[in-house]
């Protein structure tokens, strides 16, 4: 994947408007289907508790500190979306169920890019299974997914609202992480990536701690 459309895509993925999730009313909703990369758990590629050893040439702008990145952030991103995708059968509000869709659509898009950035980069590039055993900031436990999948209705919106706030900020601490590393995120695919979560998820950050305050 070149330079150029990575970046086409992450810009396309952020024009989504978040406003949309704001409004009273219901909304149209994208027509049903798999998302990108993250349909299902039993996606093909490889099963990691933990990263694999990275190997990079001599000289590689890449460092370890990049891979380990789109790896990790990989699983991360597959929970979220495996969060979202209860949204419909937990009788979410029209809201909630809006702004799950697009954090589905986001995330399992940003999951094509980091999987193709790491084959492309001869890297092991991990599945959307992969966060079930891994773990790393702001993921779930087994007991708060669980929770989320038995609650209903307007508990569903609390927990799932609540819960995912966590999770992005947990994405947003990696990026953090990265940005600090020395040497890292100099590629600009890895940059480009990297501050796309950080200004995506930080605005639906404030977008759900608004919808949080309207439920009470």
């Amino acid at each position: 994947m070149t330079t150029a459309s990575l970046r086409a895509t992450c810009v396309a993925l952020l024009l989504t408007p978040l406003l949309a999730c704001t409004s009273a009313g219901p909304a149209p909703m994208p027509a049903a289907g798999p998302a990108p990369a993250a349909a299902a758990d039993e996606h093909a590629g490889h099963d990691m508790g933990e990263p694999p050893a990275t190997s990079l040439p001599a000289g590689s702008l890449i460092t370890e500190a990049d891979v380990r990145f789109m790896q990790m952030m990989i699983a991360h991103h597959a929970q979220a979306v495996h969060m979202t995708r209860m949204a419909e059968s937990a009788g979410a509000s029209p809201r909630v169920l809006r702004l799950a869709q697009k954090i589905d659509l986001s995330q399992a898009g940003e999951i094509a890019l980091m999987q193709d950035w790491l084959r492309g980069n001869g890297q092991v590039a991990p599945d959307t299974s992969s966060w079930r055993t891994m773990t790393m900031p702001g993921m779930l436990t087994a007991a708060q997914l669980d929770g989320l999948a038995a609650a209903r209705g307007t508990e569903f919106d609390r927990q799932f609202l609540t819960l995912m706030i966590k999770h992005h900020e947990g994405a947003l601490q990696m990026v953090a992480e990265l940005l600090a590393t020395p040497r890292a995120a100099q590629d600009v695919d890895v940059n480009v990536l990297a501050n796309e979560v950080e200004a995506t998820q930080t605005a639906e950050i404030g977008l759900m701690w608004q919808m949080l305050a309207e439920l009470d």
